[in-house]
């Protein structure tokens, strides 16, 4: 009897449309409508970096679950907050043996938006951010993603409340026109600037001295003085690792980040927007082949179970 042909063309089919699905995501989450800010424009959708744990959740799993109620939560809330955090599927009423096993599929997680973000603008950061989470860390048990204007994290262990400088990315573009002294004063009013915020305990803080722009940022789940001392030493990483003569300097450390860029002494139309979208395009693909092979064992795993003896 011919009943394994039928199968094999639905099992096909499947991984078409998901194929399909996932690059049309792709293209769909490559455009994005500019914010204007002061002396420039940001791009709230614009990739930054992103990083998945090795470990991975088996699909239909309580964890999936709760990472679902987790990504629509946040969803929910970004249309009325800036910052929110999230516990799901914590329960402490339960036995050793179900404790251990709840704590295996608790999700803690968190999404912020900077602060002079239209809420409109907000949700549509943080809509584009569970998107692409989930596209570029497939059945990660812990991914993280910094967008321009949001940021979006979740894990399977308590991070919240938690500090962690530990260095995630970081940025330096030199001019590619010749500065000069107004280059440099410009540059060192922001930079004192942001020092002072970090001073008075600022957790957010935008600076602006003519076609120079700074941004200092702490996540919301950190304590005031865990704020000041994250944001002290992103401050020293940006000076040692990107110098005195960069047009654009940024370090995104786990809890916070401080960057500058002088608007018109770098390729910001081009260079830097091509290497926004490469990186986020190699990311999500990245995500798209290990989906995909999990996808193809678990169907190989389906025909062999249904296959007639």
């Amino acid at each position: 009897m011919l009943i394994r042909t039928p199968h094999l063309l639905s099992t096909h089919s499947l991984i078409f449309f998901i194929i399909t699905y996932k690059l049309s995501s792709l293209l769909y989450l490559s455009s994005s409508e500019p914010t204007s800010h002061g002396y420039g424009t940001i791009i709230p959708q614009t990739f930054i970096y992103a990083g998945c744990s090795r470990e991975k959740y088996q699909p239909n799993s309580e964890f999936e679950s709760n990472l679902n109620s987790f990504l629509t939560s946040a969803f929910s809330s970004s249309s009325q907050f800036s910052y929110h955090s999230f516990s799901i599927g914590n329960n402490n009423n339960q036995s050793s043996l179900t404790t251990t096993l709840k704590d295996q599929a608790t999700i803690y997680g968190l999404y912020q938006c900077r602060a002079d973000l239209q809420p409109i603008d907000c949700r549509t950061c943080v809509e584009t951010s569970l998107h692409q989470i989930t596209l570029v860390c497939p059945y990660s048990f812990g991914a993280i993603l910094q967008l321009e204007g949001c940021h979006l994290r979740y894990e399977h262990v308590d991070f919240l409340g938690k500090a962690d400088t530990s260095l995630r990315f970081r940025r330096c573009r030199k001019p590619v026109r010749h500065v000069g002294v107004e280059f440099f004063q410009r540059r060192d009013a922001v930079v004192a600037d942001l020092t002072a915020a970090i001073t008075n305990n600022y957790v957010f803080r935008v600076s602006r001295s003519g076609f120079v722009e700074g941004v200092s940022l702490c996540l919301g789940d950190l304590r005031a003085a865990d704020c000041s001392s994250c944001l002290v030493e992103a401050l020293g990483k940006m000076k040692s690792m990107c110098g005195t003569q960069a047009a654009e300097a940024a370090v995104f450390l786990a809890q916070c980040y401080v960057r500058y860029r002088a608007y018109g002494y770098y390729e910001e139309a081009s260079d830097s927007l091509k290497e926004d979208q490469v990186r986020k395009a190699t990311a999500i693909l990245l995500g798209l082949l290990v989906s995909l092979t999990i996808l193809v064992g678990i169907l190989s795993i389906c025909q062999r179970v249904m296959r007639p003896k």
